[in-house]
Formats: C-alpha cells, structure tokens, sequence
C-alpha cells in the first residue's frame, strides 16, 4: 500500500470540501486525474475511503484513519520543511492559516506583512472561512492555526487573543438614519442593503443573524471590498455592515455616517485558535507569538 504526498493532499482536500470536483481545484488536478487517483487510492487500500452522495462525499472509517495518518505525514513534511528553510536559502516553507473576513481585510494584512519582511523564505496559505468552519478545521488537523471570533465555541481548541473587531452600520449623510447614534440589527432590516460578495464569511455571519431572528436581508446589491460597500451607501444605494475600522478608514473619502449596533453580536473578540498540544513548526511557533504580540504603529 503506497500514497504518494500528492495522493495525500487530495484525499486531504477532498475531505475538508466534501467534494472530488472542489478538492480536485484545490489539489490542482484536473476531476478526471483526481478521481483516478482516489479510486487507485481505494484500490491499493482494498477498502472504501469515500462514501459517494448526491451531495458530495464524507470519510468511511477507513477514510477517516486514512485523513488522520495523512495529517500526520503532511505536517511532518510542513516541519521539515520549516527547520531546513532556516538554514538552507531557496527552500521555501508553506503556514496554512484560516481566519475570518475581519481579520482578513482588517488586521492581518499589516502584521502579516510584517512577520514575512523578515522571513522571506515562507509563504503563508491564507484562506478565508466562518469562524465555525475554522474551529472545525483545526481541531479536525486540515489547518495549523486558526482566527476566529468569540462568537463560536471553540471547546478544545488553545486561544490567544488577537484583537476586538466591531461592526457598525453605515448610511449616506442624508440617510433618514444619519443622525441615529446607534440602532439594533432587527430596525436596520427594515432598510435595503448593500453587502459583500456571496462567499463573504462576514457576510454569511450576518444572513445567520438575520435568519435566528426569522428575518431575510433584502440586497440592492452585493461587492467585493468595505470599501465598495462605504461608496454605495454614501450614493444611498443601501445600508451596509462593516467593521468600524475600515468605516473610519472610509469616512476620509466617502460621505457616510457610521451607527454602533447595539446587538452583542456585532462586538466580537478575536482570537488564535490552535489544537492544545499541537507540535508546531519553529516558524508557526514564530508566527503565532507575532501575531498575538502585535502592537501596531
């Protein structure tokens, strides 16, 4: 029975997925070559790894020991390849980090920035996903490290504080609600909103609010960045939701007013999230004190 790295990291993504077609893109094999090599997988294993649905796949027992080993292997080889990398120019090393869309576009550009200025020999594999998702991954080994909101349950999983993220709603300076120093998230949904890209982990957080209460949000129309979302709502397309620091970051070019929700969801501590005796990399190690150390300029 011989699985090659590459037969690992498909099975790998494959599992996280919940798709052959999604974990083949994420592996960089086309469908076919991904599904000749999992059912060689199968083959040499002479057992069943994946149970075939109309949904996607999920693990067999046999599948689920499989991804356990394979974890192990693959950060072994991550480990290796960190410790060689001090030493040995040109080896590059790769940290998969997970993290929410706040901490994405918010906070870690800048303390990432930082942390590879000074390792140019590592790359991070940065991932947007819900801090629920994240939690999943981490503790299922698919990920190193994890940032995540206090908004999720993360029994098992070590946390490190990272930073407070706050979410504020922004209308147009002539908005009926631009002189409202704050409002609750059920009156905000009787507006139309602009929002993020479908996909948006901060987004799909917010239809969850909206659905706990039995409430849909009615879109004008959906971006990419804060950024756009601050533009359309200074036009009055729509309301939108964004964290305060990028509303002050915006209201320097974009004529808005920024309302605090009142809603305790919308103030969320955010925090690292690793697997209790997890093993890490000397440069996970690293990264991990960096960005739970940050102080910014």
């Amino acid at each position: 029975m011989r699985f090659d790295l590459i037969d690992l990291r498909l099975f790998l993504a494959v599992v996280e997925a919940g798709s052959i077609t999604h974990g083949a893109g994420v592996a960089n094999l086309s469908l076919a070559a991904a599904s000749e090599r999992l059912r060689g997988m199968e083959d040499k294993g002479g057992v069943q790894l994946l149970a075939r649905g109309r949904r996607g796949v999920t693990t067999t027992a046999a599948g689920e020991a499989l991804a356990h080993h394979a974890r192990l292997v693959l950060r072994q080889m991550e480990h290796l390849h960190g410790e060689l990398g001090e030493y040995a120019r040109g080896l590059r090393a790769s940290i998969r980090l997970l993290a929410n869309t706040a901490a994405i576009t918010e906070f870690l550009p800048d303390r990432l920035g930082r942390w590879l200025e000074v390792h140019p020999q590592t790359d991070i594999d940065l991932k947007e996903r819900q801090s629920s998702d994240i939690v999943k991954a981490v503790s299922g080994g698919l990920a190193e490290i994890g940032i995540i909101s206090d908004a999720v349950d993360a029994t098992g999983l070590r946390l490190i504080p990272f930073a407070i993220d706050r979410l504020v709603a922004v209308v147009a300076k002539n908005h009926v609600l631009a002189e409202t120093r704050q409002i609750s998230f059920t009156d905000l949904l009787d507006h139309a909103f602009t929002g993020l890209a479908e996909g948006s982990a901060l987004q799909d957080h917010i239809e969850g609010q909206a659905a706990r209460i039995g409430r849909r949000i009615s879109y004008r129309l959906r971006v990419r960045s804060f950024e756009d979302v601050c533009r359309l709502a200074a036009q009055d397309v729509g309301v939108g939701i964004v964290p305060q620091t990028a509303a002050r970051r915006c209201r320097r070019t974009t004529a808005i007013s920024a309302l605090r929700l009142t809603d305790k969801w919308a103030t969320r501590r955010l925090s690292i999230c690793l697997r209790p005796n997890e093993d890490l990399s000397p440069l996970a190690r690293d990264l991990v004190e960096h960005l739970g150390n940050f102080k910014p300029d």
